[in-house]
Formats: structure tokens, C-alpha cells, sequence
């Protein structure tokens, strides 16, 4: 579950607005935006959160689901913030974690990541890298999810992108790429959605 470095960054409207309203970072917005179009989240979901830290997606994500529902976080780094009582964030590998780990087939209505790689500046090895979290995160939603669930994931768009979406078509009934208007300008990454999870047959 790799992080990209964190460099100090001039604070931009969404970043100034997330400090006005408590959020651990800017990237809440890729959510909010992402939730308000393809309705991700509602009252009383169990939603598992990859790439969690630090913790404004999860902390969205549990005032959403309210307190019927219950968001559980992953990430490399240890989250010592304060999160809503209906919301944690553990430490650990995305490429580690069992499907008993996190509570067995059919414990999630939502999956969703924000994983990203620790980038190297050389563009398609971040992308590769990029393409491989999508793909695990992918994979434990498949195994984890409730029929009907939803998924979404981040990934650095470039030639196979086609190949990732498809991955999602085959799963979800519908499947929609959005760039929310928060993703910084420089970059490349969008987010792939699917809604209307339907698990394999037995024999697939």
C-alpha cells in the first residue's frame, strides 16, 4: 500500500477548505465529488477503506454511512488522528491482507481506494505500479463485497487503461471514470467506479 512522497504544496481553495472544515487533507473533495455522481455511500453501509491515511476519506466516509453504518481503514502508514466513532484505520499491507482478515465474503456494501504509488518519476513504472494497487484493491472487492455493492479505485490513467476498465465491466453492471474537479491539474490520475457488484459463479 504505497505512499507518495509528501512535499509541501501551496494551498489551493480545496486545500484551504479543507482546513476550514476539519478534513486531514483535500483530497476529501475527489470523494465528496465522486459520491455526489455515482452515489456511493448511504446511511447504514459497511465500507472498507484502502489507502486510508490520513484519514479524510474514511472520516467522509463514516459521516455519510452515519452511525448505522461502520468504515474500516488500511494503510502502510499508522494513523494516530481522531476519527468518528463509527470509523478505524489499521496498519498493514493491502497485498497481505486475507479475506478473513477483514470479516469474510459479503462484509462490504462499499470498497474503495485512494492508494497511490511511491512515485519515481519515470512515467510508465508509476503507472505500472499505479495499475497493480487498482487491480488488488479490485481483487479484495470482488472477494468482500455484497451483491449489488459498489467499488471505487484510483489509478494512473495511461495505455492500459482500457484493460483496467474492462477489468471493473466485468464485475459491475455500470462502470463510470471520473477526474474529480479537486485532482490537481499536473495530474494523471482518475478515478474508475463500479455500481452493481455481481459475484462469479462458483465454477468461475
Amino acid at each position: 500500500m504505497a505512499r507518495s512522497g509528501r512535499r509541501r504544496r501551496h494551498q489551493d481553495r480545496f486545500g484551504r477548505q479543507a482546513r476550514r472544515e476539519g478534513y486531514a487533507a483535500r483530497s476529501v473533495y475527489k470523494l465528496q465529488e465522486i459520491d455526489e455522481k455515482v452515489g456511493l455511500l448511504r446511511r447504514g453501509a459497511r465500507v472498507l477503506d484502502l489507502g486510508a491515511f490520513p484519514g479524510s476519506w474514511t472520516s467522509y466516509a463514516a459521516e455519510r454511512v452515519q452511525r448505522e453504518g461502520r468504515v474500516l481503514g488500511y494503510d502502510l502508514t499508522a494513523f494516530r488522528g481522531e476519527l468518528p466513532p463509527n470509523a478505524e484505520i489499521r496498519q498493514g499491507d493491502v497485498f497481505e491482507l486475507s479475506v478473513e482478515e477483514l470479516g469474510g465474503p459479503a462484509s462490504f456494501e462499499v470498497v474503495m481506494s485512494d492508494m497511490a504509488p511511491a512515485t519515481s518519476g519515470h512515467r510508465f513504472t508509476d503507472m505500472a505500479r499505479s495499475e497493480a494497487l487498482f487491480l488488488r484493491a479490485l481483487e479484495l472487492a470482488c472477494r468482500v463485497l455484497t451483491p449489488g455493492g459498489a467499488f471505487v479505485g484510483k489509478v494512473f490513467q495511461g495505455g492500459d487503461f482500457p484493460k483496467v476498465r474492462e477489468a471493473v465491466r466485468r464485475r459491475f453492471t455500470s462502470v463510470r471514470v471520473v477526474r474529480p474537479e479537486a485532482t490537481r491539474r499536473e495530474s494523471y490520475e482518475v478515478f474508475v467506479c463500479g455500481t452493481g457488484f455481481a459475484p462469479a459463479d462458483e465454477e468461475e
